[in-house]
């Protein structure tokens, strides 16, 4: 198995950077010793971009995913590119302005996650449309109640970090994980939290994701729908602009 520097992780505004092929998998995926490209997890889409060989040749990336873990990141081509040879140095670039979108909307779905203190059952963020599914059975949440407390946080212009506490450390504090059914990846020693607030006052959970540096980057957000989906489960829309009126 190939591991591959996420740089990301510490840097989600880095929006090229140079690397080396380390080989190409059997369905034709590009294995890269570092990447600024995150690869779907965690309901956030992989990204997309370029990899421009030393020739000048560009090889377009149409999704970036995962392996047998985390570590092992997987560039995956359009139809019909030349791929290039394994040792070979490559300039990768992502499409930052959708990047940047999806660092918005991820950043907005964790202060959903702590306007609204249940557990989550299913989450996707999207370029313009993202949901959260949480268990609740009755809501007395509005749409333009939720929007009015989102746009709160959003002005306070909280700031977003991360830090890593141990494995321990998140068994002493279940309550970080907010997923009812999906529990942080164990084994590697380590878990990252994302925070918002000074001293993670907002909200603190883990996340591997990539998210914007205060919430004041979100700009205007609200909730399309809420929709009710089984007897406590309700899906939550959040969507860019502000809350259409009527």
């Amino acid at each position: 198995m190939s591991r591959t520097e996420a740089l990301f992780r510490d840097e989600p505004y880095l929006k090229s950077a140079e690397a080396a092929v380390l080989g190409i998998n059997d369905r034709g995926g590009i294995i890269l010793d570092r990447t600024v490209f995150y690869a779907t997890s965690g309901g956030q889409p992989g990204d997309t971009g370029v990899l421009t060989r030393a020739d000048g040749t560009a090889v377009t990336i149409a999704a970036t995913v995962t392996g047998h873990t985390k570590d092992e990141i997987i560039h995956v081509p359009a139809a019909g590119a030349a791929l290039p040879e394994p040792g070979e140095r490559v300039l990768l670039e992502i499409d930052w302005e959708r990047r940047h979108r999806l660092m918005r909307m991820h950043t907005a779905c964790h202060l959903l996650s702590a306007i609204c203190p249940f557990p989550i059952t299913g989450a996707s963020v999207g370029e313009d449309d993202s949901r959260i599914d949480f268990d609740l059975p009755e809501t007395g949440f509005t749409k333009e109640s939720v929007t009015e407390n989102l746009m709160e946080l959003v002005d306070a212009d909280h700031p977003v970090f991360t830090r890593w506490i141990s494995e321990a450390d998140l068994a002493a504090n279940p309550g970080l994980v907010k997923s009812k059914n999906v529990r942080p990846p164990s084994g590697a020693g380590r878990i990252r939290l994302v925070c918002i607030g000074e001293d993670a006052s907002i909200d603190s959970q883990p996340c591997g994701g990539t998210h914007v540096a205060r919430t004041g980057e979100i700009g205007a957000i609200h909730i399309g729908k809420i929709e009710k989906k089984g007897r406590e489960n309700r899906r939550f829309r959040i969507r860019f602009g502000p809350l259409p009126a009527g």
